[in-house]
């Protein structure tokens, strides 16, 4: 494998991840609230992205795909650090310390 290839194994194992974060999220920001609002949009964020990557995955566009799950993911991540998700502490599937 060349180092600017990406194999499906590879992304279909970022895609899992993002699914099983996307369905642990809770948004922790009480409503009504800024932060409530600010919650919403990083959640849909990173569905949005979450679903794009999918689309790129069956288009067979393999570069986009990892781009958009990782976009997605960073979204879940910053959401989960600044407090707006509820993760049950998981530390597996986000970044939760320094």
């Amino acid at each position: 494998m060349k180092r600017s290839e990406i194999p499906p194994e590879h992304l279909d194992g970022y895609l899992r991840k993002t699914s099983a974060a996307l369905a642990k999220v809770r948004i922790a920001a009480p409503d009504p609230s800024h932060h409530r609002k600010l919650a919403e949009d990083f959640l849909a964020m990173a569905k949005a992205y979450s679903e794009d990557a999918r689309h790129f995955r069956e288009q067979g566009d393999f570069v986009n795909a990892f781009a958009c799950v990782n976009y997605a993911h960073g979204w879940l991540d910053a959401g989960a650090r600044l407090g707006l998700f509820d993760v049950g502490g998981d530390d597996k599937l986000f970044t939760l310390s320094q």
